[in-house]
């Protein structure tokens, strides 16, 4: 259980879930509302900084070779330039500050909490800084663009990645399949 490979496979698993929830997606004008932010804290609850930013940047690294792994089925290079593409590239930052603050505090449910939100914050200003250089657009359209319709939203998929991520991560815990992880 210690070994390469089932590290290798703990963190493809990791990017495959946030492949699948990718693919949850509430059109909206200018960015979708997506299952992708609560994946990655989900995943990073569960494995912590170190698997968790792999499990992030894996699938960021499907997603720019071309392969489906973007919210509507999508890949490419060309998204991570285009409008969402700062959302994408925050999840990798939000994944290795979420991991460690999750590292520190562990299974907690309010630190969990804590982290998921922050994470939601960070994804959010990556996403609203890059949509308003790439669209050309003023601070405030960003905002109402790339930010504001995604806040409750956020709020409740940071409440559930918390309670999910802390509820897997400590059943796996008990059936000790990740002290090595952490």
């Amino acid at each position: 259980m210690k070994s390469k490979t089932y590290s290798y496979v703990i963190t493809a698993f990791g990017a495959a879930i946030i492949a699948v929830l990718a693919q949850i997606t509430i059109p909206l004008p200018l960015i979708p509302i997506t299952g992708q932010t609560l994946a990655v804290g989900l995943i990073v609850t569960i494995l912590g900084t170190k698997y968790g930013t792999l499990s992030v940047l894996l699938y960021i690294l499907l997603g720019a070779i071309g392969l489906p792994v973007f919210s509507g089925f999508s890949g490419g290079f060309g998204v991570l330039v285009g409008p969402t593409g700062g959302y994408i590239i925050g999840f990798l930052v939000q994944a290795y500050i979420m991991g460690i603050y999750m590292d520190k505090f562990r299974t907690s449910y309010l630190h969990a909490i804590i982290s998921n939100i922050i994470g939601m914050v960070i994804t959010l200003a990556f996403g609203t800084s890059w949509l308003k250089f790439v669209g050309d657009l003023s601070w405030t359209a960003a905002f109402m663009g790339g930010a504001a319709p995604f806040i409750i939203v956020g709020i409740i998929k940071a409440l559930m990645a918390a309670w999910l991520g802390v509820l897997v991560r400590k059943r796996l815990e008990s059936a000790h399949l990740l002290p090595q992880l952490t």
